[in-house]
C-alpha cells in the first residue's frame, strides 16, 4: 500500500494554513495516512477547539469512503443510499472539508480534513492542501 510520507502530509498542512490566512480565517488540518491513522495535524493559533475533532473525522471519513465529504454527505440526507451513516465507525462527518489525496499514479495515499470556518471555507483550503502533494 502507498502511504503519504511526513514530508508530503507537512506540504499538505502548509499550503491549507496558506490558504486559511489568505482568506482570513483560522483552522484545524488534519492529514491522515493511507491507513486513516494520524499523520500530521496543526491548530492555527485561535482555531475552534470544538474543530479539532471535527477536522480529524473529516479526515478519517474521506479515507474510509475514498471520496470527498462533501460527497458522502449528499448520499447521507433522508432517502439517500447512506442515509445514517455519520453514525458508523465511531462517528463521520458528512459535510465538506474532508478530500482523499492521490500521488501522481492516482493511488490514494491519504487525507486531507480541514475544520474552523464555513464548509465552503473548509473545502477550498482542504483543495489548497491536496493541490500541494501532486
Amino acid at each position: 500500500m502507498s502511504d503519504i510520507t511526513l514530508e508530503q502530509a507537512h506540504h499538505a498542512i502548509e499550503a491549507a494554513q496558506k490558504k486559511a490566512v489568505e482568506i482570513g480565517t483560522k483552522m484545524d488540518i488534519a492529514v491522515v495516512d493511507a491507513g486513516a491513522n494520524l499523520k500530521a495535524f496543526v491548530r492555527m493559533d485561535g482555531a475552534w477547539i470544538g474543530s479539532i475533532d471535527i477536522a480529524q473525522k473529516k479526515a478519517r471519513t474521506a479515507r474510509f469512503f475514498d471520496m470527498p465529504t462533501g460527497a458522502i454527505g449528499g448520499l447521507s440526507q433522508p432517502g439517500g443510499a447512506l442515509y445514517n451513516i455519520e453514525h458508523s465507525n465511531g462517528g463521520l462527518i458528512t459535510f465538506p472539508g474532508g478530500i482523499p489525496i492521490t500521488n501522481a499514479d492516482g493511488v490514494i495515499i491519504g487525507a486531507i480534513g480541514v475544520s474552523g470556518s464555513s464548509v465552503e471555507d473548509d473545502h477550498a483550503v482542504a483543495e489548497a492542501g491536496v493541490a500541494a502533494v501532486k
